[in-house]
């Protein structure tokens, strides 16, 4: 355990975080930047004496739940929570969750694609990233709740207020099958993450298909070459599909693309040009 080298990370993740990233108000007489150490161990479950002791290199070494506690408080990406558990002399095990965090390499890609429509999914395909020609040809994600950006959960649990529109029936079914064998893959995968254990609990629940496919055991999906997307505006949109691998994120890119020529060639570059308005409202 490096202690010293401990002190000066854990202080400088503080100080980089403000209070709004955290949900708290500022004060009028904040003199110290980012978060206080009392509040940083009030986040991370644990006392301000113990948290002021290990940011002045004095501290026992953590245990890995109280490591885990100071990573979701300072906000840490994947490899500043490794990198504290290497400080810490705690090597990291296994991420408890999927990540959500998205390469900024990867967000360039997809804003590098005009004309190609593309979305990244977590392991429980949460759409966690698009593009805008994303947005205009399947569904504007950006005002929708996480749990509504859960494509399993559009799949299964649809509501009449909120149906899956990004399928037709029959692609439906096959993306259902396909939803399930890797949802049972990333539950085998991420055992302790609370939030994948809530959405199985859900999907079994309410649905007694997804109880019928997870009772399969199958956890090899084949993939989906080819979807038609029932766009709001222009119809249905057949369109190519395929999946690039974010292997070290547990993440898939998913590339909508048309063949050179087709109507669904015509309406990407259209939707391009439209974006996510709604040609029959009146302005």
């Amino acid at each position: 355990m490096d202690r010293h080298q401990l002190a000066g990370f854990l202080r400088s993740r503080r100080e980089r975080i403000t209070p709004a990233d955290v949900g708290l108000p500022a004060g009028p007489r904040r003199r110290t930047p980012g978060l206080r150490r009392e509040e940083v161990a009030h986040l991370a479950f644990i006392s301000t004496e113990y948290y002021t002791r290990l940011e002045q290199a004095r501290g026992p070494r953590p245990s890995r739940e109280v490591l885990a506690g100071l990573a979701r408080a300072l906000r840490l990406p994947d490899a500043e929570r490794a990198h504290l558990h290497h400080l810490a002399g705690a090597p990291p095990g296994p991420p408890a969750g999927p990540s959500r965090e998205v390469r900024p390499s990867i967000l360039d890609l997809l804003n590098r694609l005009p004309h190609t429509a593309a979305i990244v999914l977590s392991a429980t395909y949460e759409v966690i990233a698009w593009n805008d020609l994303a947005a205009a040809l399947l569904e504007d994600f950006s005002p929708l709740p996480r749990q509504e950006r859960n494509l399993v959960r559009r799949a299964f649990l649809a509501q009449p207020a909120r149906p899956a529109l990004l399928y037709d029936p029959f692609e439906a079914e096959e993306f259902a099958r396909a939803a399930a064998r890797r949802l049972r893959a990333a539950a085998a995968r991420y055992p302790d993450d609370p939030e994948v254990a809530t959405l199985v609990r859900d999907l079994l629940t309410g649905s007694a298909e997804f109880a019928r496919l997870w009772d399969s055991h199958d956890v090899r999906a084949e993939p989906t070459l080819r979807k038609t997307v029932n766009n709001p505006l222009l119809g249905p949109i057949t369109v190519n599909c395929d999946l690039l691998d974010i292997t070290d994120r547990d993440q898939q890119v998913v590339i909508y693309t048309a063949e050179p020529g087709s109507p669904a060639e015509e309406a990407l570059r259209l939707l391009s040009v439209i974006g996510t308005q709604r040609m029959d409202v009146p302005g």
